[in-house]
């Protein structure tokens, strides 16, 4: 009885430590009718009128523990703005990392100031100074989960260093804040200090590692009183002056080695309300935007591409709706309702010429006009509208002089539109989204193309025990209408191949003019300050879900099942700083009840005290079925494969750093392997320079790559060849900020793939149980390769005659681009951009990877080469 009572004591202790641990902080500010000069500098009168705060808290690598350095700040506002001075003590003032960098690279010693001005405890604005004078800027939503570095408001910073340390000194336009109309305000605030040398955080309001939220647990700022929201209108005029060289090319009045052109469009935000603000843009450029990397894809599926356009990423959580949002592995992970790429994308049609006719293509579909609305009531409902119209795009055909237009893209309209409503503080949510694509299709070519397209989904979920526990769901639907044409694409795509001569659930109806399908995700789970955390779902689509015009989706047709769990150390022990031990199992159905595959992971990560990384991962895939290997053909049992990466990397905080990694695959039955390795070096020569250079390099082997499917005598042929490929391609940046204002980046990659099909093979009993019984391959009779037509021809039989042939599968692959940037922001919000961009490609097909020869024949090729200048001015009314 003493020892259970003694017990309950000391729990009720810890309790109360605990709580006194986390108790809210609040800093009282004050009017100031004579602001601050913005210098760095606390040598105005009016930082007089409020006092000190600090009494900072270490949350990592020591959480709850005093930080090594020490930090205070002091808070004033007037009518316009909010004033912030913060003072970051260093013992040590010739260590401070000033580490220049341009906007949100989030380089060196630095602070942040996080204010959830709506106090609606989920949303907060982020204001980072780094101790070199350079800034970073982030909208915070999901209580904390979601963090948009796209967010670009006008604010203006100075810091200073003495003996004492470093200075930040701040002011925030109320009109960058979101606020209601109210007498007296209380906002949520925290402040954060990060040491970059010992790569120490620590807090003013102190919030436990693993804690399920971090807005929430804001201190507060009191003191704001009679500010009126303030009606943001901001206009931003571009121009754009752009000059191509490139190859010519006789005969072809398109290709004439140069072009040059000059477009003018408008960017711009009007805060209609103080709660909502509208987006838009008129013609827009992105000529200043890094291109996307090389690759060569022999998949089903089409390649995903992170969006990088500024318009269509700023605010892009808002939109985001990934109908299978889950812990556990899964091939879902770049599925969304909306995706922004779809927006102003490659033409979808090429034209048919004939062989004395030229095209002008265009390089991109061009986007008229775009619009977003966005914003949240005072009673926790979010919204997020977003409209853009793309226009017929026309590419220009030339034949002997005489010229014509065809559409190759239609008149599109694109809608989306997301809500969310917060209940009970936030504990549980619900929301939704609805999608919409319409296409004016005036080109009969283009009749395989949706002539509209329907998405929506709700949303919800729920927390209790302190928000550690939850429960989620997401359930979708889809609606699609065409041609029959085009319906009749959306069933034998490579999502649910309706065609599988096996698959008795499905049939393709050549008469449909529409398609309709939904899908859900169930998740239960448990996260926080636990060192034992876990998730399991559930997840299902119908055959007909269909997304892909104005989202990304990869399958249909499937049911998938999962679990993780994570055992996670959060503080120092032994050499380790924290360490992450996870374990994974997932599995997938089809509709017709098959069990497609069965998988296991696990995997690691830690950083030791010496601030260095490893993690490493180990994946078991056993036998599976895939329904998608023969492209439309019955289903083929695959053999199983275990799989292994792992990962090094040094401290970055020192002027040299690095990382390596390898992954290697086996597969069962020895049908195929892969090994990569890769690696990367950074180098920071001085404050304002940083140079890296990362190598990749991959080798696989398959057995069975397919190639195509012929038609002999009414008979499918699933073509399937030995595949040897080789790819390798290295990444070089330099990074010079000159001023936290002006700064030049340059991104370049060659890339460099080749691959050699070898002992052709055609697919014959795909469930056989003896894995070699699965196929047939051509012996050397059966498979003869012409070296005038580049061709096997096929003779199955050994009749002599050629029951069909193949073309050469070979090749050799090879790109170079290149973006060098030069940017000015030379008054707040207002930018010049001088860009240099170069592409060059060539291809061969022999197959044989040869580094030397490649490369000598891809720099051999005369490069494409865009020179451009864009100004824009930010101006508000």
């Amino acid at each position: 009885m003493k020892k259970l009572l003694f017990t309950a004591v000391l729990s009720l202790l810890a309790s109360v430590i605990y709580c006194q641990e986390i108790e809210k902080r609040t800093y009282q500010t004050k009017f100031t009718s004579s602001p601050p000069e913005i210098d760095g500098l606390m040598d105005d009168s009016c930082w007089n009128q409020v006092a000190w705060t600090g009494d900072f808290t270490q949350t990592t690598p020591y959480e709850n523990q005093a930080p090594t350095q020490q930090t205070a700040f002091k808070i004033l506002y007037d009518n316009n703005n909010l004033y912030i001075f913060v003072r970051a003590y260093d013992t040590e003032a010739a260590k401070i990392s000033r580490i220049m960098s341009r906007r949100d690279d989030f380089d060196g010693d630095m602070v942040e100031v996080n204010i959830d001005s709506d106090f609606d405890k989920k949303t907060a604005f982020s204001f980072t100074a780094m101790a070199s004078g350079a800034k970073g800027d982030e909208a915070v939503s999901l209580d904390g989960n979601n963090w948009d570095g796209s967010w670009n408001p006008i604010w203006y910073l100075k810091t200073s260093i003495d003996d004492k340390g470093w200075n930040a000194e701040m002011k925030i336009p109320f009109t960058q804040l979101r606020f209601g109309n109210k007498e007296e305000h209380v906002w949520g605030i925290q402040m954060m200090r990060h040491l970059f040398r010992d790569e120490e955080r620590s807090l003013w309001q102190f919030i436990p590692k693993g804690s399920p939220g971090f807005v929430s647990y804001f201190g507060e700022l009191h003191g704001i009183k009679n500010i009126k929201p303030k009606r943001q209108i901001e206009i931003m005029p571009y121009v754009v002056a752009k000059t191509e060289s490139f190859e010519k090319e006789d005969g072809n009045p398109f290709a004439t080695g140069s072009k040059s052109g000059l477009s003018a469009g408008i960017d711009g935000k009007i805060g209609i309300t103080n709660d909502f603000t509208v987006d838009f843009t008129v013609n827009p450029d992105f000529g200043q935007v890094e291109a996307d990397p090389s690759e060569v894809n022999l998949s089903a599926f089409e390649s995903y591409f992170s969006e990088r356009r500024p318009f269509f990423v700023e605010g892009k959580n808002i939109y985001d709706y990934q109908p299978s949002n889950t812990y556990v592995i899964n091939n879902f992970g770049s599925d969304n309702l909306f995706y922004s790429r779809r927006i102003g994308r490659y033409p979808h049609n090429y034209p048919d010429t004939e062989d004395n006719e030229y095209v002008d293509m265009p390089e991109a579909t061009s986007i008229l006009a775009a619009i977003k609305l966005t914003g949240k009531t005072k009673r926790g409902l979010s919204i997020g509208v977003m409209e853009s119209v793309t226009a017929n795009e026309k590419a220009e055909i030339d034949n002997n002089g005489e010229r014509r237009t065809e559409s190759v893209e239609p008149l599109t309209n694109y809608f989306v539109a997301r809500m969310q409503k917060d209940f009970n503080k936030g504990e549980t949510v619900l929301g939704g989204i609805f999608t919409a694509v319409n296409r004016d299709i005036s080109n009969p070519a283009l009749n395989y193309l949706h002539t509209a397209a329907y998405t929506g989904g709700i949303d919800f979920e729920h927390k209790w025990k302190e928000r550690t526990w939850y429960v989620s769901g997401k359930a979708t639907f889809s609606n699609v209408m065409g041609d029959k044409e085009a319906i009749l694409n959306t069933q034998t795509s490579s999502a649910r191949y309706y065609q599988r001569p096996d698959a008795s659930h499905l049939s393709v109806d050549s008469n449909l003019t529409s398609l309709a399908g939904y899908g859900a995700t169930f998740a239960l789970g448990r996260r926080g300050q636990k060192k034992i955390q876990f998730q399991t779902s559930l997840t299902f689509r119908t055959p007909g879900h269909e997304f892909n015009d104005v989202g990304y989706m990869r399958y249909s047709d499937v049911i998938h099942h999962g679990t993780w769990m994570g055992y996670h150390i959060r503080e120092p022990f032994s050499i380790f700083r924290n360490f992450y031990l996870n374990l994974n199992y997932w599995m997938y159905w089809n509709f017709e009840g098959t069990l497609l595959s069965t998988n296991t992971n696990v995997n690691f990560n830690a950083q030791f005290k010496n601030k260095w990384r490893i993690n490493c991962s180990i994946s078991r895939n056993n036998n599976s079925v895939s329904t998608i290997m023969l492209r439309g053909g019955p289903s083929f049992l695959v053999p199983g494969n275990i799989g292994a990466n792992g990962n090094l990397s040094t401290d970055n905080s020192k002027k040299f750093s690095m990382y390596l990694g390898t992954y290697q695959r086996y597969n069962d039955k020895n049908s195929g392997f892969y090994h990569g390795a890769w690696t990367g070096i950074t180098i920071r020569p001085m404050n304002s320079l940083s140079i890296s250079f990362e190598p990749e390099y991959g080798k696989s082997f398959d057995e069975l790559q397919y190639i195509e499917t012929i038609d002999a005598n009414g008979e499918n042929r699933y073509i399937f060849a030995q595949l040897d490929q080789h790819t390798l391609y290295f990444t070089l940046r330099l990074n010079y900020t000159i001023t936290p204002d002006l700064t030049i980046q340059y991104y370049g990659q060659p890339y460099i793939s080749s691959g050699n099909y070898t002992n052709l093979k055609r697919i014959t009993k795909p469930h056989a149980d003896n894995y070699e019984d699965r196929y047939h391959t051509f012996t050397a009779t059966e498979a003869i390769y012409s070296t005038v037509n580049e061709q096997f021809d096929i003779d199955e039989n050994n009749d002599g005659n050629v029951d069909y042939s193949i073309e050469n599968p070979n090749f050799n692959f090879r790109e170079f681009r290149s973006n060098l940037v030069v940017r000015w922001e030379y008054k707040p919000g207002s930018t010049v951009y001088l860009v240099w961009s170069q592409g060059r490609s060539s291809s061969d097909s022999h197959g044989s990877f040869n580094y030397g020869d490649d490369m000598s024949k891809l720099f051999g090729v005369q490069p494409h080469n865009v020179f451009l200048i864009k100004l824009n001015y930010w101006f508000k009314l």
